[in-house]
């Protein structure tokens, strides 16, 4: 069974940066795609930033976070990584990772098959 654990939301100022990690462990899947969602109170659940763990290592952004968010991988640690700087009080929401090795959008929540439990990041101005 997949588990994904985050780590590193924090309660920063307006062009702060943090650095979230996802530790993924049960995984045995050689080609999939993990990613990073965002909820915000009110609102839906919204991706972020995608990777895919095939050699090409193809990625995507949701075009609020492009030249702000960084994603990747560290096969030694086994983790995904999500490194943000210049937050905004915008990105303010309950971070996720996620795991999915079937068909479906990089970017859409609803193809992800497993789900951390969440990190709180907040943002103020």
């Amino acid at each position: 069974q997949v588990q994904l654990v985050e780590s590193g939301g924090e309660s920063v100022q307006t062009g702060g940066t943090l650095r979230l990690s996802c530790k993924i462990s049960g995984y045995t899947y050689s080609r999939t795609w993990l990613g990073w969602f965002r909820q915000a109170p009110g609102k839906e659940r919204e991706g972020v930033a995608a990777i895919s763990t095939s050699a090409g290592r193809l990625i995507y952004y949701a075009d609020s976070v492009k030249g702000r968010f960084t994603i990747s991988v560290d096969n030694a640690k086994d983790t995904v990584n999500l490194q943000m700087n210049a937050l905004e009080p915008e990105d303010t929401a309950v971070y996720y990772c996620a795991a999915k090795w079937n068909g479906g959008q990089a970017l859409s929540p609803t193809a992800y098959n497993a789900w951390g439990q969440g990190t709180q990041v907040t943002v103020s101005s």
